[in-house]
This record gives structure tokens, C-alpha cells and sequence, in this order.
């Protein structure tokens, strides 16, 4: 069975909406500054810290890509971009905007592993919601 988290970008996020082609960015530029933690302490810690090549299908141009791994400890982790509606305080409506990391059921302990190091990389970045797999949140956006 499949498990999700989700990165809610709340009106208190440093943006309120994301595209699939800022979100490969976020993911490049992880992959960047884990690959200069590993010239730090000369270990090719680039392929431990981010083990996955970023893939999309024509059918999810624009809505989702997947990230798959060659190593054996690691699969597939899927991560889209959507929006929901959401009830304000004093009744309105708005649209927000959410970020869905999915583990399909093939995913791995490790897959888990890195999409929560990864969801809480996008959370800190983008001053979200975390909603975890395990269904706890964390707030990573100034609370009143």
C-alpha cells in the first residue's frame, strides 16, 4: 500500500504556489550542496545523500514526476504538485497550494528514509506544513 506526506504551502509560506519545474530545482539544488558537503570531507557522498535520477512521463508533464533509483536499497519515490480548497477562520474560502510525496507500495525503508529528509528540505525552503507519513505535522512557517 501506498503512503503519502504533503507540504502545505499556507498563507504564511515564503510562496503560496508551486510549479513541478521550481520543485526539480529545489531537488538540483540539494543535490548540489550535499555533493559539496561530500568535497568537504572528501567522500563521494553525493550518490549516499541524493541515490536517485529525476524522471517524468509525458502524462504527468507539468503535474508530477518520480524519482528512481539503480542502487539496491532504494526504488521510487513520486512527488506532485496540486491545489485543494480550504476553509479560512472566518468562513472564506481559499486555494492552497500542496506539494504530495507518495511511496508506492514497492518503495523501501530507505525510499522513506530520504522522502522524509527531502520533504523536510522542501518544508524548511519553502516555510510550509509538514504533514508526515506517520500522520504528525511540522510547521516550518512563522505562527502567530
Amino acid at each position: 500500500m501506498s503512503s503519502n506526506a504533503y507540504i502545505k504551502l499556507v498563507p504564511s509560506s515564503s510562496q503560496q504556489a508551486i510549479s513541478t519545474e521550481e520543485l526539480k530545482d529545489l531537488f538540483n539544488y540539494y543535490k548540489e550542496i550535499t555533493s559539496k558537503t561530500g568535497d568537504q570531507v572528501d567522500w563521494n557522498y553525493e550518490n549516499s545523500a541524493f541515490p536517485y535520477e529525476l524522471k517524468e512521463k509525458a502524462d504527468g508533464k507539468g503535474a508530477w514526476f518520480y524519482l528512481e533509483s539503480s542502487q539496491d536499497r532504494y526504488h521510487a519515490i513520486l512527488i506532485g504538485v496540486d491545489k485543494e480548497n480550504v476553509v479560512n477562520e472566518d468562513g472564506s474560502e481559499r486555494e492552497q497550494s500542496y506539494i504530495q510525496i507518495t511511496l508506492p507500495p514497492t518503495a523501501t525503508a530507505g525510499d522513506k528514509g530520504k522522502a522524509n529528509e527531502f520533504s523536510k528540505f522542501i518544508g524548511k525552503k519553502l516555510q510550509g506544513e509538514l504533514h508526515l507519513f506517520n500522520g504528525r505535522i511540522m510547521y516550518f512557517y512563522p505562527r502567530k
